[in-house]
């Protein structure tokens, strides 16, 4: 099932970046079209597919997708001279559109090159001409040289000229920022935010779960309470995360965030600083989340521990702190690295409590720079998780967002696995320097 996931995201996703080629339809009417054929689906209620086209020119047209009944197709080509466009502002990708010079290569032609050189400059450092084309019907179009984000001919392109857009596409998906309301552009803000709440959430969890298990282990008096303690914990792992949004929305923000503010950022008042969501209470409300897990996984590693083994560590002479702390929690390591693992695993895939307590559509800023004191925990920031329901459910463009959610989850996915596999690899290691089989 794992390995049908990632297929299924890896061909939808990565595929996505792959420069398909571009056809030019002319229709029974007489009509002339040019764009990406997508995808064919049966007529409905009538015999007969009809094909989706991505043709862009929004606003020439009015619309980006245009539906073409196959029987309808009087014939179809796909001229090297066809190119794709991708402008800002609105960042309409623009598939539709040829130039007057009829280019024939997209390695060869003096004027492509010239168009990819000055492409390569910083929008403020082109010059201040257009680009003179002509759409598919016959009429001229002006498109500013400083708004135009990337152009490419893929119907000209060899194998490895594709691979080569296919490649700076996929980079500039990780390491720009999004655009047109998160239906374009990149997701690197939200793969910072993701990973650094992860790893401020872990290290807020894991001393509170280790000490937590000790003590309901090796310390609690073994009666009722510490055994209705454990039921507790272990129901609070079933507890909804909208649930703990609320309780990071209410304890959290509202509630040590205002007083935080009425103590020491009295100044800024009635504008929140701590009183608002951010990065510190979306870390504590997903360590509150995964609190039980730790715990639970770290104490089931401490019961496995032999007797023999404190019980010798006391019979040397070992203080009860001293046997804990060189026998006990080293031995019961791998299992609170798995406590972690799991931990881990569930909040970087929650979206529910972060919409209460922190994540951003789009972070302004990011929570660290060069500004003392350099990790901000009071700014929101962008989560892949909530960037992936955004872009699937809010985006004003539906069809150009499905390739975008697949890309996300992708990556997704794969920094949790990342973020195990090394937790993993840190228990294995451990394992074998302590030959413990907890």
């Amino acid at each position: 099932m794992l390995g049908a996931l990632l297929a299924l995201l890896l061909t939808r996703g990565l595929g996505h970046f792959w420069p398909a080629a571009l056809e030019e339809v002319t229709l029974r009417s007489g009509e002339t079209l040019a764009g990406e054929a997508v995808r064919d689906v049966a007529l409905p209620q009538q015999p007969g597919n009809e094909r989706l086209y991505f043709t862009g020119n929004q606003d020439i047209n009015g619309v980006r997708w245009r539906w073409v009944a196959i029987e309808e197709i009087a014939e179809r080509s796909q001229p090297n001279d066809l190119i794709r466009l991708e402008r800002s502002p609105g960042e309409i990708l623009s598939a539709a559109w040829s130039p007057l010079s009829r280019t024939t290569s997209a390695g060869g032609d003096a004027a492509w090159q010239r168009l990819n050189t000055l492409l390569a400059l910083p929008a403020s450092q082109r010059p201040e001409s257009q680009l003179l084309l002509a759409t598919v019907n016959g009429q001229t179009l002006r498109q500013p040289l400083a708004s135009v984000v990337s152009a490419e001919a893929p119907n000209a392109m060899n194998v490895w000229q594709k691979t080569v857009t296919w490649s700076d596409a996929v980079w500039r998906f990780l390491s720009e920022g999004p655009r047109a309301a998160n239906t374009d552009g990149g997701v690197w803000p939200a793969i910072f935010g993701t990973v650094l709440m992860v790893i401020l959430m872990s290290v807020i969890v894991t001393p509170f779960g280790v000490l937590a298990a000790i003590y309901l282990n090796e310390i609690a008096h073994q009666g009722k309470l510490t055994r209705l303690v454990r039921i507790g914990v272990r129901n609070l792992a079933g507890v909804p995360s909208i649930v703990y949004g609320v309780f990071g929305l209410g304890v959290f923000v509202y509630g040590i965030g205002g007083s935080l503010d009425e103590w020491f950022f009295n100044d800024t008042l009635p504008s929140p600083t701590f009183g608002t969501g951010g990065l510190l209470w979306a870390s504590l409300t997903l360590a509150l989340l995964t609190l039980p897990v730790v715990i639970v996984a770290t104490e089931e590693g401490l019961a496995r521990i032999p007797e023999a083994q404190r019980e010798g560590a006391v019979a040397l002479g070992a203080t009860r702190l001293e046997m804990l702390t060189r026998i006990v929690l080293p031995m019961a390591a791998p299992a609170m690295l798995t406590g972690v693992i799991l931990a881990v695993a569930r909040a970087a895939g929650e979206v529910a409590p972060l919409m209460l307590v922190g994540v951003a559509k789009l972070a302004p800023q990011m929570p660290i720079d060069s500004e003392f004191p350099y990790l901000h925990l009071d700014r929101k920031f962008m989560h892949l998780g909530y960037h992936l329901f955004d872009t699937a459910f809010h985006g004003e463009d539906v069809q150009a967002a499905i390739p975008l959610v697949y890309a996300t989850a992708l990556l997704l996915v794969l920094i949790v696995l990342m973020l195990n596999l090394t937790a993993i690899f840190l228990r294995h290691y451990l394992r074998r320097q302590r030959g413990s089989e907890c």
